[in-house]
């Protein structure tokens, strides 16, 4: 996926991943874009400090369901 269809998706309601389902894209509440790990609440940002370059491989982020990841 682009960053752009990764942050539509979002925006959208549906959930995206990063490599598999205990990795989830979110905007944080003051509009940031992060990588957060559902386990232990850590993040990384979801692209680079240029704002463009994806953190991962763009064939990595995928949309999953809300029950199955």
């Amino acid at each position: 996926m682009t960053l752009d269809e990764i942050k539509s998706a979002v925006e959208a309601g549906q959930r995206v991943y990063w490599a598999h389902t205990g990795y989830a894209v979110v905007k944080d509440r003051i509009g940031d874009w992060l990588i957060k790990c559902i386990h232990n609440d850590s993040c990384i940002g979801l692209t680079w400090l240029d704002g463009v370059t994806v953190n991962g491989k763009p064939e990595e982020f995928f949309i999953g369901g809300a029950d199955n990841g």
